[in-house]
This record gives C-alpha cells, sequence and structure tokens, in this order.
C-alpha cells in the first residue's frame, strides 16, 4: 500500500515554486511541474507516493486547477508521474533510471561518474589475506549448521576486546554481531522503539538512520549543531529533559556528516540526562577509530553509563571496507539476548565466512587503520586545497576525524547545484539529505575517501556549474541513454 501526500504537505514542500530560477522566462504550469521534479531530485518526495488530486493542490496552492492539470501532465510525459483513471497519480522516475546515493535520479550507465554520494572507502589491500586466511578457518565451522544469531565466539571477543583497550570492559556476552551498522540500527529500533515513538536526533544526521526510524514512523524531534561548535550542551540536555524522548540517537565521534567530536564532559552529563528522562541513548560509533592528526578520541560515551541506558552500535564499514557487512551491538547481556530474539524475525545470523575475515582484519587493526588515517588526511587536504582555491566563499570547518567535509555553500543552492553536478559527472550529496522537512540547502557533504586527483576534479567540476547557477534557466531533465 503506497502512502499518500496531502494537498497542504505538498504545498509546503514546495514552498516558493513560483520564485525558482528562470521563472519567469516559463509559464506556470511547467514551473510547478519542474518544482516537483526537484523535490524527486533530492529525495524529499518519495517515489511511489501518491500526490493530491489536482482540485485539492490548486487550492492549496491558490492556483487555477487548469495549471495543476497542466503540470502533471507534464510530469507524465517526462515520465516522473503515472496515473490510473479514478485512483490517482503516483511520483516515480523515468524509464531505466534510478536512485542513486545521493538521491538524485540518473542512467544507469555511469561511465565518468565521480561519486561522492558515498562517503566510504576502497577495500585495503589486507582483506585479500585476510579472506584466505579465513577460508582455512572455516572447517571448523562446517559440522554444524551455521547460525550464530549473536555472532561467533572468537568475533565477540575481538570486539569486545577493542572496548576494553578504550577502556570500557566487555564480555563477549555484551557483543551481537550484525550485517553492518545499519542492521544493528535497525534491529536496536525493533527491540526499543514502538510504532510512532518519539526519537531525538541531532540535524543533520546520517540519512539512512532517518530512513530507519521512518520505517517505525517515529515522531522525529532535532537538535541543530553548529557548523563551528557542534552540540550546544545547554539546548542538547534541555532538549532531552523537556521533550523525554523514548531514544536519542547521536553520532558522537566524528559526526556524520560534521565531523564534530563531543568532549568528555558532555557525554557524561547526557548519559546523566537520559537516565533521568527515561531516555534510551542510541549511540553510532562507526568513525571512531578514525582520528586524524593525532586527535585524541574521549571515552566511549557507554563508560558513563551504570543504568544500560546506553546502546552502542558500530562496524567495520568505514574504516575496513562497506562490501564486509560486519556490524555490531554493545549492550548489557541481557538485551542482546532480547536483540537477538527479536533477530529471528528478520534473519538468522552473519554469514560465518564473513565473520572469519573480520577476525583476521580485527587482528591486523593497528596497521590497517593507521594506513586509513594517512590516507584519510592526505585526501582531506587535497580536498580543503581545492575549496579554498576554487569556492574560497564556501565556509568549511576542518574535520578533526572521520571521512566527511560539511560545507555552507554561499546561498540555499545544495540541491539545484547537486542536479546541475549530475550533468558534469560529479554525484553529490545535497544538504537537505540529512535533514528533515527540506532544511539544509545552505548545506553540502563533501567526503573525502576518493582519491586526491579525483576530489580535485570533482571540485573543479563543481566551482564551474556554481559559476553558472546563478545565470541559469530551468533545470533540463536528461533523457535515459542508449548505448548499443
Amino acid at each position: 500500500m503506497t502512502s499518500q501526500v496531502r494537498g497542504g504537505q505538498l504545498a509546503r514542500l514546495l514552498g516558493q515554486w513560483h520564485a525558482l530560477p528562470g521563472r519567469r522566462r516559463s509559464p506556470d504550469y511547467a514551473a510547478l511541474a519542474a518544482a516537483v521534479r526537484g523535490l524527486l531530485a533530492d529525495g524529499r518526495l518519495p517515489l511511489g507516493v501518491r500526490l493530491p488530486a489536482e482540485r485539492e493542490l490548486a487550492e492549496a496552492l491558490r492556483i487555477s486547477r487548469t495549471t495543476v492539470t497542466a503540470a502533471y501532465r507534464a510530469l507524465r510525459e517526462s515520465g516522473h508521474l503515472t496515473s490510473r483513471r479514478g485512483a490517482g497519480s503516483w511520483t516515480m522516475l523515468p524509464g531505466g533510471h534510478r536512485v542513486a546515493s545521493s538521491g538524485l535520479w540518473t542512467p544507469q550507465d555511469d561511465l565518468d561518474m565521480i561519486d561522492l554520494g558515498i562517503a566510504a572507502l576502497a577495500a585495503p589491500p589486507e582483506l585479500v589475506p585476510a579472506t584466505r586466511a579465513a577460508t582455512e578457518d572455516l572447517p571448523r565451522y562446517l559440522g554444524s549448521a551455521g547460525y550464530h544469531p549473536t555472532g561467533i565466539i572468537e568475533l565477540r571477543e575481538a570486539i569486545a576486546r577493542s572496548y576494553a583497550e578504550r577502556g570500557l570492559p566487555t564480555s563477549p556476552e555484551q557483543i551481537m554481531v550484525t550485517n553492518g551498522t545499519q542492521h544493528a540500527l535497525d534491529l536496536v529500533l525493533r527491540l526499543a522503539l514502538a510504532p510512532a515513538g518519539s526519537v531525538l536526533v541531532e540535524s543533520p544526521t546520517y540519512p539512512n538512520a532517518l530512513a530507519a526510524l521512518a520505517a517505525r514512523r517515529a515522531r522525529i524531534a532535532t537538535h541543530g549543531l553548529a557548523l563551528d561548535a557542534g552540540w550546544d550542551a545547554d539546548l542538547l540536555l534541555a532538549s532531552i529533559r523537556q521533550s523525554r524522548p523514548r531514544l536519542a540517537y547521536l553520532i558522537p565521534d566524528f559526526q556524520n556528516p560534521t565531523g564534530h567530536l563531543m568532549p568528555v564532559d558532555l557525554r557524561e552529563r547526557v548519559v546523566g540526562a537520559a537516565h533521568a528522562a527515561g531516555t534510551d541513548l542510541v549511540v553510532d560509533e562507526s568513525f571512531v577509530d578514525l582520528p586524524l592528526d593525532g586527535t585524541p578520541v574521549p571515552p566511549p560515551t557507554a563508560t558513563f553509563d551504570r543504568h544500560s541506558r546506553v546502546i552502542t552500535i558500530g562496524g567495520m564499514s568505514k574504516p575496513y571496507w562497506g562490501g564486509l557487512r560486519i556490524g555490531w551491538v554493545r549492550a548489557s547481556a541481557p538485551q542482546v539476548q532480547r536483540l537477538a530474539a527479536a533477530r529471528i524475525g528478520v534473519d538468522m545470523s552473519s554469514p560465518v565466512l564473513d565473520q572469519l575475515v573480520a577476525v583476521h582484519l580485527l587482528a591486523d587493526a593497528a596497521t590497517i587503520v593507521a594506513a586509513r588515517r594517512t590516507q584519510l588526511a592526505h585526501q582531506r587536504d587535497a580536498l580543503l586545497a581545492a575549496l579554498a582555491e576554487r569556492l574560497p566563499q564556501w565556509r568549511v570547518t576542518v574535520p578533526r576525524g572521520g571521512v566527511t567535509l560539511w560545507a555552507e555553500l554561499d546561498g540555499p543552492v545544495s540541491s539545484a547545484l547537486a542536479r546541475a553536478a549530475e550533468e558534469v559527472g560529479v554525484r553529490l550529496a545535497p544538504g537537505p539529505r540529512f535533514g528533515l522537512d527540506g532544511t539544509l540547502e545552505r548545506f553540502l557533504r563533501l567526503p573525502f575517501t576518493l582519491p586526491a586527483a579525483d576530489l580535485v576534479d570533482a571540485v573543479h567540476r563543481i566551482a564551474a556549474v556554481r559559476y553558472d547557477l546563478d545565470r541559469a534557466g530551468r533545470p533540463q531533465w536528461r533523457e535515459p541513454s542508449v548505448i548499443a
């Protein structure tokens, strides 16, 4: 069953659609259709959602029904809308296109695309020998059914040791292995959040976390992060105390996308406020292994937990490789057992071979992660230098770790810039993807996970289309490419 957007809701999403660039050179219906395409392009209007009836939207926008009828017809002609008489009209993408990581619709064949929508590194060279070693270990597990809902003991022991080395004593019984960090978050939400439960998140935050919360129909409140300073301690603590959310999802270690690092004292105060408010903290440590420039990392947030209020999730996608779908949950032993019971309704366990590969990579963590940090620092500096040269009007805070820059642009053009950059072979994740209700149009996430030469090339292309953006007419929407 598809969802439906009401006329008033779509009107709010459209905002000042009649004031878009090139508006005076296009009729009302064309401007309205272009605005709807824009909402689809940056992900603010989902695919497969039923749009309001023509009369309803006309009343909400205070325009003629004829204009809405013509706009819907234009959207059907461009492949962004499908209609069935007597049933309604649903959003879609043109044939042969897909939703990319940035939320933009693009042809399937991207032969010269610099993808800055994904904040993840290519695999390290150590992955191949680790895989060979894992296959030699595999026969020890072949005599059983292969189902390990909490993970194989070797991997849980290795993960527990990594927490102990950071000053947080942890037993293997407190660890549950998952199919990546996103899977870990989904399982935690299934266990700890009832449908329509209240959740506090940072703004901006990780888009896929917002998607997981949307799947639970969560009522989301946000705490805004400052570009330079990160969390406002008083406001964050007041938000927890006053709204008393069921959950708070936080990324204290090199926050995605801003790169901010939460100070020690705030971590302790947040845990205390959560306990007083009856709020469980879900702490995402995806980037904790990636400090740059020798930045000291504070102790884990769970260090200050005395009441099992902190559930920590992490994984190997960022410091190692996204194709190795290994994540984990650290919680109390009873919580891990409840998570394992909840997991049976989703999947039985993580692949044994992948877990054995993870064991060997973690055994060589010091060497692998040190090389990753050196690589990321070099690529970050190359990206910063290119931005300073070609886009000096943009404001960027240098991150002390992680894999992303959060740039404040010289105007609310993030989604338009992402669409324009797509035309010159650069895929971007516009600011609204990291927030709610179409906000953050002045911001853009720029990961530095690609080779330095690609990052510099991407900035040159972005700068060229940014210069042309103010003088451009209405957006041109590509037709599917035919390659024979």
